[in-house]
C-alpha cells in the first residue's frame, strides 16, 4: 500500500463523488434523462409517486364491497359460528345426558358424538339459512331503493323475521319481525356509535 494514500486526510464523502459506478448512465449536457442511484440503480421519481391510491377503480365503481359480494362470506361464517355453538351446547347436554343415564365408556362416547353432531348441525343449518334470507333481502332492497345504506340493513332484517317465522302463525310471525328489526337496529346504532352526523344525514334524508 502506497504511503501517500496513508498521508491523505480522512473524508466523508460519498464514493459516488470521486468514483464513478458503472451501472450509472452518464449524464450528457443538456440530456433531460434523470440520473439513477449509484448504490440501488433505481429511478428516484419512482419514489414520488407513494401518495398515490393503491388500486385504481373504474369510474363511477364502489371502494368497498357491496352486499352481495359479502354475502358468501357471512354464509360461511354463521354456518361456521352455528356449527361451533350447536356442538359445544350438544356436548354439554350430552354429558349431562349420559350421566343421567349411567352410561360409561364406548357407549358414552358414541353418545356424545351423536349429541354434538345432531345439534351441531341443526344450529348451523339455522343460522346459515337466517343468513341466505338476509343476505338475499338485503341485496333486493339495495337493487330496489338504488342504494346501499342502513335502512336496508332493517329492511332486511325485519323481512328476514318475517319469513323465517310466516309458517307459524301471525302472531309468532310478527314476533320474528320484531327479533329481526331489535337485532338489526341495534346492530345499526352500534355500527353508527357516536358519529352524530351520519345519524343527522339519515334524519335529514328520510325524516
Amino acid at each position: 500500500m502506497s504511503e501517500d494514500f496513508l498521508n491523505k486526510p480522512l473524508s466523508f464523502d460519498s464514493p459516488s463523488s470521486s468514483v464513478p459506478s458503472p451501472t450509472a448512465p452518464t449524464k450528457s449536457k443538456g440530456s433531460l434523462a434523470p440520473a439513477l442511484s449509484p448504490y440501488l440503480n433505481y429511478d428516484p421519481r419512482y419514489l414520488n409517486n407513494i401518495s398515490q391510491p393503491e388500486f385504481i377503480f373504474p369510474e363511477g365503481a364502489s371502494k368497498q364491497r357491496g352486499r352481495f359480494e359479502l354475502a358468501f362470506a357471512q354464509i360461511g361464517s354463521s354456518v361456521m359460528i352455528g356449527a361451533a355453538i350447536g356442538g359445544a351446547a350438544g356436548l354439554y347436554n350430552g354429558v349431562r345426558a349420559t350421566a343421567l343415564a349411567g352410561q360409561t365408556g364406548q357407549i358414552r362416547r358414541t353418545q356424545l358424538l351423536n349429541h354434538v353432531m345432531k345439534q351441531g348441525s341443526a344450529t348451523a343449518n339455522t343460522l346459515g339459512t337466517l343468513t341466505v334470507m338476509y343476505s338475499a333481502f338485503g341485496v333486493l332492497f339495495s337493487w330496489a331503493r338504488g342504494e346501499d345504506d342502513e335502512i336496508n340493513t332493517v329492511l332486511a332484517g325485519t323481512a328476514t323475521g318475517l319469513l323465517y317465522k310466516s309458517t307459524s302463525g301471525l302472531r309468532r310471525c310478527l314476533v320474528g319481525g320484531g327479533v329481526g328489526l331489535a337485532l338489526t337496529s341495534a346492530y345499526v346504532l352500534w355500527n353508527l356509535g357516536s358519529s352524530s352526523t351520519k345519524i343527522t344525514d339519515l334524519r335529514n334524508q328520510y325524516l
